[in-house]
């Protein structure tokens, strides 16, 4: 999956350490802007729940088109692609990226590749663009930026409703969400090195919505 050396956080499941920092999946930037604490439970009290309704129907959707996707696209690798898509507009799925430098890696779920711009996609239920998912494609803009590092082509983000053709928010990567989404990373990396705690929710919805409630002693 990577050629970097890494080894596993020694008491943060899904944490490694890779050139003496930690790294962590970019969707977590989704569950921090829901709720911090849930994080900590889950991630650092290792408490283990079953995947809900929801999430297993998710997965599902990812997979079948993920699965149509490979049945009519043409293998190629990413450098040809990229410059390929200097000539003309080209479409790939589940590109997979890491940044040592700022500490994440993860799986976005499609990216437009065109003369101009890079559009990159991250599907969600429903229409509504929260912080949270808004904070989450950042997170793929910026790893995808530090991967691609000397191509000045436009970084763009949108959010999809799952299963459909429906982008219902889009927006330019530029150099305030740049700031921003680094300084919320950075608020991560302190938070599990222990510089920082985990803050709970003060939203009685989001709780009364959340897989750890049960295990919580703030809801």
């Amino acid at each position: 999956m990577w050629t970097q050396k890494y080894e596993p956080h020694p008491y943060i499941k899904g944490v490694l350490i890779m050139e003496g920092k930690i790294n962590f999946p970019i969707s977590w930037l989704n569950q921090q802007g829901f709720c911090e604490y849930s994080l900590y439970l889950e991630h650092v009290q290792g408490i283990e729940l079953a995947a809900t309704p929801e999430m297993i129907k998710g997965q599902q959707i990812h997979q079948n088109l993920d699965t149509n996707f490979k049945q009519d696209a043409t293998e190629t690798n990413f450098a040809e692609l990229m410059k390929l898509s200097k000539r003309e507009e080209y479409l790939t799925r589940e590109m997979f990226v890491l940044s040592t430098n700022y500490g994440i890696r993860g799986s976005i779920d499609e990216i437009w590749l065109t003369p101009d711009e890079f559009i990159i996609i991250d599907d969600k239920p429903g229409t509504v663009a929260y912080q949270s998912t808004i904070n989450q494609v950042w997170g793929y803009c910026l790893a995808f930026q530090d991967f691609i590092s000397g191509d000045n082509r436009k970084i763009i983000g949108a959010l999809r409703e799952r299963g459909t053709d429906n982008i219902y928010w889009m927006e330019e990567f530029k150099e305030f969400s740049q700031i921003k989404i680094k300084k919320l990373l950075q608020r991560m990396q302190d938070m599990f090195t222990g510089s920082k705690h985990f803050i709970p929710t003060n939203n009685s919805r989001k709780c009364a919505k959340c897989r750890f409630n049960t295990h919580c002693e703030f809801k």
